[in-house]
């Protein structure tokens, strides 16, 4: 491992597993809420079950506490419950719920509490940018030929602005840590478009194997790798250009200034005056560069004519941009006498097998495989060498899979994984007349949630999805798609004797015009005749239910100031369950992106000891 210095201090398991008790010891009677469907928000009374609260006094409490938190300075503030040095959670734990119904009776505890162990808050997070400066020590990030060519690169050209946002800070730390290790190869499980692959191949010259379980995301990224290299490519040929642009200016400007060198020495010789002879030389005004320096300089602008254009050395704005501050003669252009005809002319031969090399070969390849912790890699990638193994919202399983795989294999010697859909984790304790002998769950991993035979429930997962970030800015729920959802639910229920129904709408409130359309788009949707019910018949549930429709604007207020402690639940399991791994010299969970632009944004990385 090529390692630089001590990588940021991270929390130990035991503190770890301190903080998920008392995390428990809240999401116990908590989690109910999260738990509640919305679209059964009606049919089975939801508020009147779970909330002992007026929906005005909860929204007017949340709304004052959001208030509070946009004027905190300090993330410590918003810690107003007391908590032991040993770090076992709070202590003075308030009564937030009735002991006999379990309902909620003091929302304003229950959001202090919900924000105190959210991941950013309970103080496991370590800061992105300490990470950064120890991984790179006083070593320059590598670059290759992508910088010049992101300056025109439009980046919805290739990507929105969400996934560019994600994958060039990603892309960023992937080849701090790649270089602090000292691997050329990445393994980029659920590589879906290849957006994040390409860009690691591309601008960080790493040998990336993207692996996407199905096979059109393979093709499209196939696809559009092609088109990126095009562009690679026309940016590499106008690079060729300059250099020779800029090896003719230099030899003008050379020639130049020896005629007036010349001139200026006739004069000296004419005039022969002492006075005149201690002027100072027109070169002496130029800054001073130590010898060493000037003979770097040299070196690399040989180096232009005589190496060949390899994408992940080409990186020309860092050589120029020192030209300009040199005295002329510190660069000298390349001559017949230092490099021969026939020199140049093997020069050239090589430089074109090269590139053709380059052109054939393919440092970023696109693969198809579904992927499980039990996958062995050898079977898929036949090169298989020391490597990272990442992965940019891998979906459900798939990102608990990641980090089994990285333990069990010795190849992969650091992982860098943000997951997301956190809906399709499967649980090992969710249904307990399951046969999980032979099951790799997806949650819990670690043995602590395990021995609590801990689950959250599907509907609690969809819930930890949601963005408080999002509606702290002003990005609200769209209440009323939801509450047109909810009342549909009971017309099922009572018109058609329909309880439970597992057929989704999909998306039809946006290409409704009201809710009578809404309703009848809907039901012919779920394959229910709508002939059977008169208009009157849908607008009296309209009407019934409206009046308590901030009923279900509150209660989604409180699943949303919910949801970053269970996301927490999730992430607090995965890092214990590499803190529990001997094989594992550092773990930590950082915050990659903006919050508001990509809502899960807190990667897990963990690096292998030096074999």
């Amino acid at each position: 491992m090529a390692a630089f210095g001590p990588l940021p201090v991270t929390q130990d398991l035991s503190t770890l597993r301190a903080k998920l008790q008392g995390l428990l010891r809240f999401l116990r009677d908590a989690v109910s809420i999260s738990n509640a469907h919305t679209v059964d928000f009606y049919t089975e009374s939801v508020w009147e079950g779970l909330v002992d609260l007026s929906p005005e006094t909860v929204l007017a409490v949340l709304s004052r506490s959001a208030a509070r938190a946009e004027a905190e300075a300090q993330p410590s503030e918003a810690r107003p419950l007391v908590e032991p040095e040993t770090g076992s959670g709070v202590t003075d734990f308030p009564k937030i719920f009735c002991e006999t119904s379990q309902s909620l009776v003091n929302v304003e505890a229950f959001a202090l509490v919900a924000k105190y162990y959210s991941v950013q808050n309970l103080g496991i997070c370590t800061s992105l940018e300490q990470l950064l400066i120890a991984l790179r020590g006083n070593k320059k990030q590598r670059t290759g030929m992508f910088i010049r060519a992101c300056e025109n690169l439009k980046p919805n050209e290739f990507m929105n602005v969400k996934k560019s946002h994600e994958v060039q800070a990603m892309s960023d730390l992937i080849c701090s840590i790649a270089d602090y290790c000292g691997i050329k190869q990445v393994i980029d499980l659920g590589s879906g478009k290849g957006y994040l692959s390409s860009f690691l191949s591309l601008k960080y010259g790493l040998n990336v194997y993207g692996i996407d379980s199905s096979n059109t995301n393979t093709r499209g990224a196939e696809e559009r790798n092609r088109k990126l290299k095009k562009h690679w490519k026309l940016y590499h040929t106008q690079s060729k250009v300059d250099v020779n642009g800029l090896a003719l200016k230099m030899t003008k400007e050379r020639k130049v200034q020896n005629e007036m060198k010349y001139k200026t020495d006739t004069e000296q010789v004419y005039n022969n005056s002492p006075a005149k002879q201690e002027k100072m030389p027109t070169s002496d005004f130029l800054p001073d560069f130590s010898s060493s320096v000037i003979s770097d300089i040299r070196i690399q602008v040989e180096n232009l004519h005589t190496q060949p254009y390899e994408e992940e050395n080409l990186c020309f704005v860092n050589t120029f941009s020192l030209i300009d501050f040199l005295p002329i003669d510190a660069i000298e252009p390349i001559s017949s006498s230092q490099i021969s005809n026939r020199e140049m002319s093997e020069v050239n031969k090589g430089r074109r097998k090269m590139t053709s090399q380059s052109s054939e070969s393919n440092i970023y390849s696109p693969l198809t495989s579904f992927i499980t912790a039990d996958s062995d890699l050898h079977d898929i990638i036949k090169d298989l060498e020391d490597c990272l193994m990442v992965g940019l919202h891998t979906c459900g399983d798939l990102a608990p899979n990641t980090l089994r795989i990285f333990t069990s294999k010795s190849e992969i010697k650091g992982v860098c994984s943000v997951g997301c859909c956190y809906h399709l984790l499967s649980e090992e304790f969710e249904d307990e007349h399951k046969d999980c002998t032979e099951e790799k769950w997806g949650f819990p991993m670690c043995q602590y949630l395990k021995e609590e035979r801990w689950f959250c429930g599907q509907n609690a997962r969809m819930s930890a999805c949601l963005s408080l970030d999002r509606v702290a800015v002003g990005q609200g729920l769209p209440t009323e798609s939801l509450f047109y959802r909810a009342v549909l639910q009971d017309i099922i229920k009572d018109c058609y004797g329909i309880t439970k129904c597992n057929q989704h709408v999909g998306k039809i409130y946006s290409k409704c015009s009201s809710f009578l359309d809404y309703v009848r788009k809907s039901l012919k949707k779920l394959g229910l005749d709508d002939s059977k019910l008169p208009e009157k018949t849908i607008m009296d549930y309209y009407e019934k239910y409206k009046p308590r429709m901030n009923e279900l604007e509150a209660f989604n207020m409180l699943k949303v100031v919910l949801a970053p402690c269970v996301e927490t639940l999730i992430l607090l399991d995965r890092l214990c369950y590499l803190k529990e791994q001997e094989d594992i010299a550092w773990s930590a969970l950082v915050k990659l992106f903006d919050p508001v632009k990509s809502p899960r944004c807190y990667a897990v990385i963990a690096l292998k000891k030096p074999q």
